[in-house]
Formats: structure tokens, sequence, C-alpha cells
């Protein structure tokens, strides 16, 4: 069985940004609510459109709350996890906004009208592995961005 070992912040700041879909932490009245999202990264900031009346757009705003991404490989049983964490913000600035959709433009998988836009100014970000850095399809994307992901499986 294969340990489980931290990854450096370089390597959890690479994966954000090979990724497109992850799930947000929010507190509610209600409880907590976790939120499938596709996103980007911006700036160094992590971007969620959203729209003006859902759990994220009601309850996010100006809150702190964990986005959460992962990978694995059930076969070989490898796999990683990467939470960033920090205060959710409207950005508003028109300029911002078309910088954040030239820059990422895919549209959001989910139908409907997504115009807010939250971006996450991470304060805490952590990771572990247990394996490989990667499974195939997050290791491809990691060597696209030239990360070494078979330097990082010998460390």
């Amino acid at each position: 069985m294969s340990e489980s070992r931290d990854l450096t912040p370089s390597d959890c700041l690479a994966l954000l940004r090979a990724g497109s879909l992850g799930r947000v932490a929010v507190s509610t009245p209600d409880g907590p609510h976790i939120v499938p999202v596709n996103y980007s990264v911006f700036d160094d900031t992590v971007v969620v459109r959203t729209s003006s009346y859902s759990v994220l757009g009601t309850h996010a705003r100006d809150a702190v709350v964990a986005l959460e991404i992962d990978g694995w490989d059930p076969a070989t049983r490898h796999g990683w996890s990467v939470v960033a964490r920090g205060r959710a913000t409207i950005e508003s600035d028109p300029r911002t906004i078309r910088a954040i959709r030239d820059a990422a433009p895919d549209a959001p998988w989910a139908g409907g009208t997504r115009n807010l836009y939250l971006r996450l100014r991470t304060d805490r970000l952590s990771g572990r592995a247990i394996g490989d850095l990667a499974p195939a399809a997050t290791r491809a994307a990691l060597e696209s961005l030239g990360t070494d992901v078979d330097a990082h499986a010998r460390t």
C-alpha cells in the first residue's frame, strides 16, 4: 500500500491551473453545502461563474469557502487532492470580467445565466497524494504545463 504525502504549494497550484472541475464548500444557515463547479484560475485567484440566486451566489459572497479538486486511478490506487481556502468576493469590474472571459473562454457546464463572478483569493493551499502525483489525464495536463511529474513521484 502506498503512503500518502503532502504536495508542495507549487504542485497544488499547478494542479489547480490544470483543472477545471471541483467542489466548493460553503456554510449556509441550513448547514454546509458542497456544490460541484467548473472553475478557472486568473491572476492566482480561482474564479467560479454562478448565478446571483444560487447557493454560492447567495452564501459565498464575502465568505470563507473551500474549493476541493482531485484525481484518482482506481486500478492503481493512486490519487491526489488539493484544497484551496480563502475569502470569496464578487468581481464587478467590467474590464476584469472581460479579461477573465478572454483568459478562460469556456462557458460554465451548468445551464442558465451565470453572470456572477466569484473570485476565491486563496490564503491556504494544501494537497496530498497517494502513489504517483497524478493519474493519466492529470499527468498529461501537468506535463503540458512543464511539470516533471515523475520527479515528484520519486520524492
